[in-house]
């Protein structure tokens, strides 16, 4: 029997007011992790020989195959920039990230709420306040990631992470929303979003996280959520 093939959308922010480029781990975690790659069978150097073992056997004989799509931090435009690469790759699994400045650890976000009051403007110059992201829509949505699961596996890698229940209500939020919302009409979509830490510079400069340790979190929640999924069929 010939490798199965498991689509994967990964995205992040294509940029932070007063943050440079290489500085912004959301759009730097998205990019590198489609260009290294997801390969769980040990075959190669971007195997993470932590992985567990169960995850590794039950995708064995799947193949990962991911794309990388960059954001604008916009509330109009966010979503349809995602939801045109989810129409044209059809992915089993999307997965975003967004920074989170004071954090010093991932968070792996359980839910998004039906709410957008921005605190500051988004891209667009644009300020909505105490609306709703889908009018009618349920007051919030739950990730089916396997969270827990995903936090173990970090414990094996000594990823630091928590589990956190609020994205906020800015662009993170509508977007994750809209994931979520995305996710619930397919048979078998998985969507989860990473708030992410700065990355962490030399000298003390910036305390975060180094972004390697960024993208392995990525990939875990990837091939644990892909494992799991597996396991169900």
């Amino acid at each position: 029997m010939g490798a199965h093939t498991s689509r994967v959308v990964v995205c992040g922010f294509e940029g932070y007011e007063n943050l440079e480029e290489s500085q912004n781990p959301s759009r730097l975690v998205a990019t590198r992790l489609a260009d290294e790659g997801i390969d769980v069978s040990g075959a190669d150097t971007s195997a993470d020989t932590r992985v567990d073992t169960s995850t590794r056997e039950l995708l064995s004989d799947t193949r990962i195959e991911v794309t990388s799509v960059l954001l604008p931090l916009s509330f109009a435009h966010a979503w349809p920039t995602l939801e045109a690469t989810l129409r044209e790759t059809r992915p089993q699994m999307v997965l975003a990230t967004g920074l989170k400045t004071r954090a010093r650890t991932i968070a792996l976000e359980r839910c998004a709420r039906n709410i957008i009051d921005a605190p500051r403007p988004d891209a667009d110059d644009v300020q909505p306040q105490n609306t709703s992201i889908i009018e009618g829509g349920p007051a919030a949505y739950w990730t089916r990631i396997p969270l827990r699961a995903v936090s173990r596996q970090f414990a094996r890698q000594d990823i630091p992470a928590t589990l956190s229940s609020d994205v906020g209500t800015f662009v993170c939020n509508a977007l994750f929303y809209e994931m979520l919302h995305w996710a619930s009409g397919e048979q078998d979509a998985y969507a989860g979003f990473l708030s992410v830490p700065p990355i962490e510079r030399p000298l003390g400069y910036t305390k975060g996280m180094e972004l390697q340790t960024m993208v392995d979190a990525a990939r875990s929640v990837v091939t644990t959520t892909l494992a799991y999924r597996k396991a169900l069929t």
